[in-house]
């Protein structure tokens, strides 16, 4: 197939690659000297959204945020101005659910199909190509997709209409958030308590305390090493898409707004672009250690 791909940061990077690797025609925006070995592997580089998506059958959004995404799809030079009738448009970033409904609509106004198709797995999934995809829409634009994301991703799952992708992603995320507050107070009590936090894990692994955090994210707290898998910053927007979400469906999400503010913290104090298991250090530095 013929893609535009555009989004080319620590996610995107490895998957546009895995797309050139499996034969597809990949036309990129954005192309910086980090991501110049995707020309060199075979892609062609594009000048702007609306050049890369001239021709394409499909068109694969990883940015960063609705904004963002709002701005390449409908901005000068935008997606929107080049998109052939009848071409796919998927959005693998995660940007809010009802923002999501609303760019849905324009992009089949202009005539084109529309998925939803956030991921989870940070990195390591993008660069294994084993991403969790979480997709919305319609069934034939769900079975367009599904070749290429499985280029991508392991497992992948229709969860709904338009919408319900990235409401499973927010979903995904308040997991993924909570569970990383409660293994880094846990392994601060373990150290202000006097027991070896290392040894305190490794006695928690295997039974109702395991994760794949704890095992992941816990070791990376004993370990201190805090280089970006998944940055604070990024994660703390997706903690701010949840509780706008419940804001708007008048629920009580009170974790969720907690994990929200030690994420403001933590970025507050510079660490927006660690890994988000230094949420760690926002803990110690509350509880002065």
């Amino acid at each position: 197939m013929k893609i535009g791909f555009i989004g080319l940061g620590v996610m995107g990077r490895p998957m546009a690659g895995h797309l050139i690797e499996a034969g597809h025609e990949v036309s990129l925006h954005r192309v910086k000297d980090v991501s110049r070995f995707l020309v060199e592997k075979g892609g062609a580089e594009a000048a702007s959204a609306r050049a890369a998506v001239e021709g394409a059958d499909a068109v694969i959004l990883m940015l960063p945020d609705t904004p963002d995404v709002e701005a390449v799809l409908f901005g000068e030079d935008g997606v929107a101005e080049g998109l052939p009738r009848g071409a796919l448009v998927i959005d693998m970033s995660s940007i809010s659910p009802v923002a999501t409904k609303d760019f849905a609509k324009r992009t089949e106004a202009a005539g084109g199909l529309w998925l939803d198709a956030p991921v989870s797995g940070g990195q390591a999934g993008a660069e294994n190509a084993a991403l969790t995809i979480m997709c919305g829409g319609s069934d034939e634009a769900f079975a367009m997709a599904k070749p290429l994301l499985e280029t991508m991703g392991k497992r992948i799952t229709l969860v709904g209409g338009v919408g319900a992708g990235q409401a499973a992603k927010v979903c995904n995320q308040i997991i993924v958030g909570l569970t990383i507050q409660a293994v880094a107070e846990a392994l601060t009590l373990a150290e202000a308590a006097g027991a070896d936090p290392a040894m305190v894990r490794e006695a928690l692994m295997g039974g109702f305390a395991d994760s794949t955090i704890l095992n992941v994210h816990g070791k990376r707290m004993i370990d201190k090493a805090f280089e970006p898998g998944f940055r604070i910053g990024l994660h703390r927007k997706d903690m701010s898409l949840a509780v706008d979400a419940a804001r708007a469906l008048d629920l009580a999400l009170p974790n969720t707004a907690t994990v929200q503010h030690l994420m403001n913290a933590a970025v507050g104090h510079g660490d927006g672009d660690l890994d988000h298991a230094a949420l760690i250090r926002t803990l110690k530095d509350l509880s002065g250690r």
